[in-house]
């Protein structure tokens, strides 16, 4: 394969990557945070294999790529911030797993799940969507809808000492608890 791309990249950092992290260091305050910022510009204009005719375009470019990240950085830790805050002024209580229609075992044990086999659990088995949707949705892979729901259902059954079907895809997974009905 050929990578026509390698010796613009070359000329721009070699040419002007002083001049992209003076550039990403107005912007962030912190020349540690402006190199690794023009680092993933770098990375992400170059892999997408754009081409460029020159290197003023290129470096044009990158610095667009820079402020993106820079905006797109400060956003999530916005977010992150925030979600901080809310989960410290949270109780025990306000993030317990409850729910009406689980046993109160079933919503605890769907609750030491890993979040991605709690949400592959129960987009499949209680809301019943299927394996591609349910990838779709997460924007996983099929194959790791079906992973996370296999190892999800078995950490179930250890949990609540039950035994599911054993071809989960091919039936649905009915939990049955110690009382000898089914949740």
């Amino acid at each position: 394969m050929s990578q026509g791309w390698a010796p613009m990249l070359d000329r721009l950092v070699q040419e002007r990557y002083g001049g992209l992290v003076a550039y990403a260091t107005v912007l962030t305050g912190d020349r540690a945070q402006a190199q690794d910022v023009v680092h993933d510009a770098l990375v992400s204009t170059f892999s997408a294999r754009a081409s460029f005719g020159s290197v003023p375009q290129a470096e044009a470019y990158v610095r667009r790529a820079v402020a993106s990240r820079f905006v797109d950085g400060t956003r999530r830790r916005a977010r992150e911030r925030t979600a901080v805050v809310r989960l410290a002024h949270a109780t025990a209580e306000d993030t317990e797993l409850r729910s009406e229609m689980l046993d109160a075992d079933v919503a605890a044990a769907l609750g030491s799940l890993s979040p991605q086999q709690r949400a592959c659990v129960v987009l499949r088995h209680l809301d019943d969507v299927s394996v591609r949707d349910t990838a779709r949705l997460l924007g996983i892979s099929e194959g790791a809808v079906k992973r996370h729901v296999s190892d999800g259902v078995a950490t179930l059954d250890a949990l609540l000492g039950t035994r599911s079907a054993p071809d989960a895809e091919a039936s649905s997974v009915t939990l049955v608890d110690r009382r000898g009905g089914a949740s």
